[in-house]
């Protein structure tokens, strides 16, 4: 057992004084004291060397006062933060405060990284200076890839290393060498090379992408990305992005020059800005540019950039307060999708104003308020002109426990000044009309009877909403469409969404929603929904083009959402009437998930006279390192696949590997495209190849692209 010596710890500390502002303890077996010229302290058996953040211990320790040197031999063992450090001799000098080892192994647990080296060297400030080094995050009795180097040197105050003479080796196989590197050790950017993309497929060929960033500031940065497309040519993009107190900005350019497939050069633009003024006063800039409606089809690289038709093109000022808010926007969009017709092309808003406040008192639970909106529609084609809106509205909410009632009463005023009007087309056609309703809901819970921990609850909700009806068919659409039924929208005093058209309503909308909760994990295992509005009164008001609403009642919506197993749970939703007309919309899906990376996902969608889709999608692991994945949407309707992928992944302790297969319709006219990319990992370091992370978590619901990191 170790033996404390407080006469030696404070002589030897008494020497150290002096040398250092740190403080540090010795414990040993035992401990020797030569005085002379050349006074020596020896510790002998069971070594123990602290300081604050560090320690040591060793079979032998020699410290030489002359020297101002601690020689440490035998099955040295050096500890600090994640750093672990063995050798059979290590020196430390006192007056450079430096550690050295030789003939070390080294240990960073804060990514699992280990390796040997002839010379150690910690410095004072920090920082380590390696010589003849092998590097891996490889366990050692599978040592798959290595990094040597001749020397290398961490800087953690800087967060970066430098190494000269490096090579990467897999498999015993050498992959590359670079006579000179640096790259950041922590969370810090450092100028430089970013991993390179590689993939392959389609019509734009096989493709290469190799970044460079650039660390301008800590708050500022930027990337240059070389894009080499084997049926297209040279594409140089670039992404710029700025960040203080008050600005937030990303800009990006991408060019490509004479599309050899397209025959014409290409661009891309897009600026995001915020500013957040000292008043509380914001500023946005949301603005995107392109050459062609056809560049995301052929150049966007995911699905979902493929639908866009239209870019927006705007800057917006708002700000808010306790009770009000104002905004101010100027609204342009380019629409890319060719196909639109000129009369279905969305409006400019140059300008839109919308303010809105309330009085702060609220006497009895009676509020007031009011929304004013000034906007001018602008387009090449069609009706043009202002628009002005003005609601006052007053509110009294009662509330108690298990109920509340919410009676509403508003007067909507809208005034139209227009340009390029049709014949017969009044140019200040205007619109005044009472809303009233009454909102009203009750809470209901008790406790099962087999199941204590278990609640049920049981929420109806009634709203009953009055509008008379006033003749709109002189009155433009500027921005008001009718969307999709669903139980937000049963709810909803309009069932237009926008100005241009208010809807005629004597109508009760009515909803149920019940839900079973166990209260030792909060975990909601059934949770459903039931809702259907009744019209007293036919609906006269419409968009163009469209029929009267005759029905004396609207479908019915219903949601269900199950998950009584840990794992497996199931969604549905439909939507449906009682008469002819049968089934509007439904979807389902259903996810099975036994283990965090063993997953399996259905889904089914359908819109009547729109869309019947089927969709499956699963991560599954075939063994302790193999995994297959994958995702299938067909149509049931066009009987075609709409989008597929399959992958495989390989993944050991230190390493990776992932290679995906997609096939997807990639026009807005349906042509089909392929692609087949491979992904190398080695873990604590860096990735090569295609990265396929977003596709992959897009397309299989609940994967995580961690797993494999």
């Amino acid at each position: 057992m170790a033996q404390n010596l407080p006469i030696c710890d404070s002589s030897i500390e008494t020497q150290m004084d002096h040398l250092s502002d740190r403080k540090i303890r010795f414990e040993a077996d035992n401990i020797n004291i030569v005085p002379g010229l050349e006074s020596k302290s020896e510790l002998i058996g069971n070594v123990i060397i602290r300081n604050d953040n560090s320690i040591t211990k060793s079979n032998k320790a020699t410290y030489n006062q002359s020297s101002e040197s601690l020689s440490i031999e035998g099955d040295v063992s050096f500890k600090q933060d994640d750093l672990s450090v063995l050798s059979q001799n290590a020196e430390f000098s006192y007056s450079s405060e430096t550690f050295s080892f030789q003939d070390a192994m080294f240990e960073m647990n804060n990514n699992n990284s280990r390796g040997e080296a002839e010379l150690i060297e910690i410095n004072e400030n920090g920082s380590l200076n390696l010589k003849n080094v092998n590097y891996t995050t490889c366990p050692k009795d599978s040592i798959d890839w290595m990094i040597k180097a001749n020397e290398i040197t961490l800087d953690p105050k800087k967060g970066e290393a430098t190494a000269k003479k490096l090579g990467l080796t897999f498999k015993g196989v050498p992959i590359f060498y670079l006579p000179k590197i640096s790259f950041p050790i922590d969370s810090s950017r450092k100028t430089g090379f970013l991993a390179p993309e590689i993939g392959g497929g389609g019509r734009s060929g096989n493709e290469l992408r190799l970044p460079f960033y650039f660390n301008i500031a800590s708050n500022y940065d930027a990337t240059i990305i070389p894009r080499i497309l084997s049926g297209r040519g040279f594409q140089l993009g670039s992404e710029f992005r700025y960040l203080d107190k008050n600005n937030t900005s990303n800009f990006q350019i991408d060019y490509l020059s004479n599309d050899h497939i397209y025959g014409k050069s290409r661009h891309f633009v897009k600026i995001n800005h915020e500013t957040i003024f000292e008043n509380g006063f914001r500023a946005r800039i949301d603005f995107g540019d392109t050459s062609d409606g056809n560049y995301f089809e052929d150049l966007g690289r995911s699905l979902s950039l493929t639908s866009i038709t239209h870019l927006n093109q705007s800057l917006l000022f708002d700000a808010y307060g306790d009770n009000w808010s104002i905004m101010g926007r100027f609204q342009n969009f380019q629409t890319i999708d060719e196909s639109i017709s000129q009369d279905q092309r969305p409006y400019y808003r140059l300008p839109q104003i919308k303010i809105k406040g309330s009085l702060p008192y609220k006497p009895f639970g009676i509020s007031t308020s009011l929304d004013s909106e000034i906007v001018y529609f602008d387009r090449e084609f069609g009706v043009t002109g202002w628009r002005v809106d003005n609601e006052p509205k007053i509110e009294w909410e009662l509330k108690k426990s298990g109920w509340y009632l919410k009676p509403a009463l508003s007067l909507k005023h809208t005034q139209y000044e227009l340009k390029n009007l049709r014949d017969n087309q009044k140019s200040n056609p205007s619109r005044t009309l009472p809303i009233s309703s009454i909102d009203a809901g009750l809470f209901f819970e008790r406790s099962l009877k087999n199941y204590p921990d278990h609640i049920q609850t049981f929420e109806p909700r009634i709203l009953y909403i009055n509008k008379p009806f006033r003749d709109q068919a002189n009155i433009p659409i500027f921005d008001t469409i009718e969307p999709d039924f669903n139980l937000i929208q049963l709810f909803q005093k309009n069932r237009f969404l926008g100005i241009d058209r208010i809807a005629d309503s004597d109508q009760i909308s009515l909803g149920f929603s019940s839900k079973i909760t166990n209260m030792s994990t909060g975990d909601e295992l059934i949770t459903a929904t039931l809702g259907k509005a009744f019209y007293l009164k036919n609906q006269k008001v419409t968009l163009p083009n469209q029929n009267n609403n005759l029905n004396t009642s609207s479908d019915y919506i219903a949601e269900v959402r199950l998950s009584l197993l840990s794992n497996l749970n199931f969604n549905f939703s439909h939507q449906w009437s009682d008469d002819q007309a049968g089934v509007a919309r439904s979807q389902a899906k259903l996810q099975y998930r036994p283990s965090g990376r063993k997953l399996f996902n259905l889904g089914y969608r359908f819109r009547q006279d729109l869309l019947e889709q089927g969709n499956i999608s699963w991560s599954w692991p075939l063994s302790e390192s193999w995994n297959f994945l994958g995702h299938y949407n067909y149509s049931l309707r066009d009987n075609k696949s709409l989008e597929q992928f399959y992958g495989l992944e390989y993944e050991s302790c230190c390493w990776g590997i992932r290679m995906v297969y997609r096939q997807y319709v990639s026009t807005r006219d349906g042509q089909e495209d392929n692609s087949f990319g491979i992904q190398f990992i080695l873990k604590g370091m860096t990735s090569i190849g295609t990265n396929a992370n977003k596709l992959l978590e897009r397309g299989i619901l609940g994967y995580s692209s961690e797993y494999i990191e």
